[in-house]
């Protein structure tokens, strides 16, 4: 995620909150590095508003338009490798079902107003285009190796919530 500008210590924070927080008059981000965790990056609430609205009109003009014109898919199809230009190490099928799943997850992840499941959509399909990408791995992968590892323990399907 780009910040767009200014960049301090978390310290500067606590230490200087006035003047290091003034400085979101200059940039509309803060990243806060810190040294015993991830940095943070500090916004302020209107800007975050701003910035999630504009996602979701994006994300409601994509789905709708992938939904409604015929030939809407196909261009989404076109332009997709311009913006994930890994796409083209996926297979036919991938390639569609990653279309098809991306603004299907966009929908979704919007609605919740957490993109968290589209992102970790993008980072599945880039791993797999990966392993397309490497012939050897792929190999590896999907060759049978005429061994069974015994039965695999059942996790539970995403819409089981466990006990209640």
């Amino acid at each position: 995620m780009g910040t767009e500008g200014a960049a301090v210590n978390f310290s500067e924070l606590v230490n200087k909150n006035r003047q290091t927080l003034a400085r979101l008059q200059e940039s509309p981000r803060l990243l806060l590095h810190r040294r015993d965790g991830e940095d943070l990056v500090l916004t302020t609430a209107a800007r975050a508003e701003q910035d999630q609205t504009v996602v979701s009109a994006a994300t409601r003009m994509l789905a709708a338009m992938a939904r409604r014109e015929p030939g809407s898919m196909e261009l989404l199809l076109d332009i997709l490798p311009d913006a994930f230009p890994w796409v083209h190490f996926l297979p036919e099928p991938d390639f569609h079902a990653f279309a098809v799943e991306l603004v299907d997850t966009m929908r979704a992840a919007d609605s919740l107003g957490n993109s968290a499941s589209l992102a970790q959509l993008l980072i599945a399909w880039q791993h797999t285009a990966e392993v397309h990408s490497d012939p050897e791995l792929l190999a590896a992968l999907t060759t049978d190796h005429g061994e069974d590892y015994g039965p695999v323990p059942t996790l539970g399907t995403p819409h089981d919530h466990g006990p209640r």
